[in-house]
Formats: structure tokens, C-alpha cells, sequence
């Protein structure tokens, strides 16, 4: 395997000046071929290229990309105007099951930067098993080019559904069907296809989704988020890692898939617990009575 994949970097990955779809799809080649071995030194790097887990910097030979995992299912979107990548893997059944979202940047033929958010055993209604059924039962075609949405029309979709939670005066463009994935409970289980993706405003002092970074691909009609969720943990006041990455159709929210990291013990406090109870205000997310 490993010389197969040496392989595909030997002739994948090619020079360029420019960044188009087939640059960026060789990065993200390359990105799971070596997050599949655990090999991080098979990525085309450059010398100063940075590398962060979780909003912190980490050494890459003793990440999560120095582990082998099965891969169940990956996603990823292109964005040839920032030369960037949104990647999403389900991992279930390896042997530690994760989900994993990774944002790449790209220059020529070298990622100059990859930041992931790590969910596993513990984080936020995390369910590996959960997270891979749903997500294989959701659609993320291409869109035909006369249907696609233009950059602006996608991130104000996906700018007015986090604004939403901070003001619910933001009326976010949802659509039907809209399902949302949230960890690995998902909001449309009985495939009713009417919007189940709606959020009220969050009980203060949540202040909004912050530090948001985005990976736009028309083709798919999505853009992925990479933010800082407040309020999970007091001691984060800027807030903890998330990802957003949500589907439009038509100028409609049409999918909505969640990732948050948090700190186990700050989950494990029964304060936090009873703060964080939002069964009243009719968020369909699975929290502890």
C-alpha cells in the first residue's frame, strides 16, 4: 500500500501556478492517503508550513496524522478562490473512533497550512457510529452549473444560520428538506423532508460564533466553517473549536453537519450540565437531564 501511495504522490501532485480543482483534489488525495497510514512526512509541505489540533499548535509527527485510521467516509470542498480545503472524515471503526474535520491552505504544489478539530469519545454528542449512518444517507452531489449559487449567496446563508444564534431577529435562509448532523444525533430521523434545522437564539451570555474561517466550493454548493463555539467552556472565553459545514440549494440551507470540541471534565461537570440543558428553548441536540 505504501508503495502505491508513493506512487500517486510521484505523479499526482504537480507544480502550479495557478490553484484549480485538480490541484486542490490532489492535496486532499494525498491528506487521506496519509492520515490512512499514519505517515505524516508523505505530505507535500512547505518548510514553514503550520499545523494545529484543536486551535493548538502541534507537532505534526505526534498528531492525529501520526496515527493510522480507517477512513469510512470522507468529504472535502474545494475552494479555488482561497486555495483552500474542508475535509470531514468518519472514522467508526477504527480502533479508535474519531470524526475529524481539517482545513487545508494551498500554494502551488505545497500545503502551507493544516488545522483540524478532533472529536472523539467524550466531546459534545459525539457518536462515531451515529455521525457515519447519517452522513452516508446525505446527499452532497455536485450541482449543475446553471443551479449553482454564487460565493456571496452561500457564505450569507451560512453566516445568517450562526448569526441566528446570537440575535434570533436573523432569519436564516432554511430550506425543505433541511437536516442537521450534530455530532451523531441527527434532527430528521423519520425522513419527515420539512425543515428540522432551525435554531432559536441561544439563552445569553452566548455571543456568537467567532473567529470564523471558511472553505466556500460552489460546485458543491457548501461551505465549510471553522469557528470558536462560546459558552461551552468559561475558562475558553473566546470559545472552543467547531466546525460548520452546511449545504445550499437555490439559496436555501438545505444541510447542516456539526463538529464541537470541548474539554472532557468541563462536559463531565453536572453544573455545566444543568446550564446546558436546552431541551426548553427546542434545540434538537441530546444533553443530560
Amino acid at each position: 500500500m505504501i508503495l502505491a501511495i508513493l506512487a500517486f504522490l510521484s505523479l499526482g501532485v504537480r507544480v502550479s501556478g495557478t490553484c484549480n480543482r485538480t490541484v486542490l483534489q490532489n492535496a486532499v488525495t494525498t491528506y487521506l492517503a496519509a492520515q490512512a497510514v499514519g505517515q505524516p512526512g508523505l505530505l507535500p509541505r512547505t518548510t514553514n508550513a503550520t499545523y494545529a489540533e484543536n486551535e493548538v499548535v502541534t507537532d505534526i509527527t505526534r498528531g492525529i496524522l501520526g496515527q493510522a485510521i480507517i477512513i469510512d467516509l470522507s468529504r472535502s470542498l474545494l475552494d479555488t478562490t482561497e486555495c483552500s480545503t474542508f475535509t470531514e472524515i468518519s472514522a467508526a471503526t477504527s480502533s479508535h473512533p474519531y470524526v475529524i474535520d481539517t482545513r487545508m491552505l494551498v500554494s502551488g504544489d505545497k500545503i502551507t497550512a493544516i488545522q483540524s478539530v478532533i472529536a472523539d469519545a467524550g466531546d459534545w454528542v459525539f457518536n462515531a457510529t451515529g455521525h457515519l449512518y447519517w452522513s452516508k444517507k446525505e446527499s452532497w452531489n455536485l450541482i449543475p452549473e446553471a443551479k449553482r449559487d454564487s460565493r456571496t449567496t452561500i457564505r450569507a446563508a451560512a453566516d445568517a444560520y450562526l448569526d441566528s444564534w446570537a440575535d434570533g431577529k436573523v432569519k436564516a435562509p432554511y430550506g425543505a428538506p433541511c437536516a442537521r448532523l450534530e455530532g451523531g444525533s441527527y434532527t430528521d430521523t423519520k425522513n419527515t423532508s420539512t425543515n428540522t434545522c432551525f435554531m432559536p437564539e441561544f439563552p445569553k451570555p452566548f455571543a456568537g460564533a467567532g473567529n470564523r474561517r471558511y472553505v466556500i466550493d460552489e460546485e458543491m454548493g457548501a461551505v465549510g466553517i471553522f469557528n470558536n463555539f462560546p459558552f461551552i467552556d468559561m475558562t475558553r472565553p473566546d470559545g472552543t473549536p467547531s466546525t460548520n459545514m452546511i449545504r445550499v440549494e437555490g439559496g436555501k440551507i438545505r444541510l447542516c453537519d456539526e463538529e464541537l470540541w470541548a474539554l472532557k471534565d468541563v462536559l463531565e461537570d453536572e453544573r455545566f450540565a444543568r446550564v446546558m440543558n436546552f431541551r426548553t428553548q427546542g434545540l434538537a441536540i441530546a444533553t443530560r437531564a
